[in-house]
């Protein structure tokens, strides 16, 4: 079943689409993320243009944190104060995005670009969660199966205006989850992606959060950023393709239903495992991709 991408101006195969959002909705089921740090980098593969695949895959990243933001809440593991200053700051950082992606665009560098931050970015998360995988599956100190203790940054500490994050069991400044959102926020507009893989950790042992309102916090920021990230695109960068991301979202929202039942079965060091070795694969692939001369040297610069 062939489909027409008006924005990318190509014809792909909508059952293959489809498949793909449903292999991302599978990691996400599997692993509790988001899937967009990998939607993306594949849709690239396949021949979609970087800026078309970043931009539309936020779509699919907002879906797919809907329901996971409910079902936090309604075992109030969402910090819902923490959140909200996140989702500002989030949302600062996508119009800082946003013209940074333009600025990028018009200069004709947005596609290197986009490509260069995934080989940085999944090279040093995938290497980070492949030690964190062995070190688990082969502890090798005895502190290794000692519980952490949560505390925040030395640099946190020192923010001015503090404030009660009930929710968290904090009191420290706003500034910190502002700035964090900001980052987050400029990261979605320039790649797509929904940022939980790097709010998840930051919010652990940066700000110190409570580990049972960090996953729901981080889709409760991710939800929101994302819908304004995806406006923004169709507004300003017009690189959003309705059709590709419409395809995406039905895959992911079925996928994302495999996925959850074959966690329940496996073993999470061994998944953790395999998702390490799924996004340095990804990665290499993408460093490779930068070396070789590519099979068209144009971009698609929507008017």
């Amino acid at each position: 079943m062939d489909v027409y991408l008006p924005i990318a101006n190509l014809s792909v195969n909508g059952l293959l689409i489809v498949a793909l959002g449903g292999l991302t909705g599978i990691l996400s089921g599997l692993f509790g993320v988001g899937g967009g740090f990998l939607t993306t980098p594949l849709l690239i593969f396949y021949g979609i243009p970087p800026t078309v695949a970043a931009a539309s895959a936020s779509t699919q990243v907002t879906g797919a944190s809907v329901s996971g933001v409910l079902a936090h809440g309604r075992r109030s593991g969402v910090d819902y104060r923490m959140g909200s200053v996140m989702v500002a700051g989030g949302v600062v950082g996508a119009m800082i995005g946003a013209v940074l992606f333009r600025f990028l665009q018009s200069i004709g560098q947005i596609d290197v670009v986009i490509n260069i931050l995934y080989v940085v970015m999944l090279g040093t998360i995938g290497g980070l969660m492949m030690r964190e995988a062995i070190e688990t599956i082969r502890p090798s100190s005895k502190k290794a199966n000692q519980p952490r203790k949560r505390r925040h940054h030395p640099l946190i500490a020192a923010l001015p205006m503090r404030w009660r994050f009930y929710s968290s069991g904090l009191y420290i400044s706003p500034l910190a989850p502002l700035i964090l959102g900001v980052v987050v926020g400029i990261l979605t507009m320039l790649m797509g992606v929904g940022g939980g893989f790097i709010l998840v950790p930051a919010m652990l042992y940066i700000l110190g959060m409570s580990g049972n309102v960090v996953v729901g916090t981080s889709l409760f920021q991710i939800l929101f950023v994302t819908m304004f990230t995806t406006m923004t695109h169709a507004l300003t960068t017009k690189s959003v393709d309705i059709v590709l991301a419409g395809l995406l979202l039905l895959g992911s929202v079925m996928g994302a239903q495999f996925g959850t039942q074959i966690a329940l079965k496996a073993k999470p060091e061994i998944l953790r495992l395999i998702l390490a070795a799924i996004v340095l694969a990804v990665a290499l692939r993408m460093a490779f991709g930068l070396g070789i001369r590519p099979d068209e040297i144009y971009t698609v610069a929507p008017l």
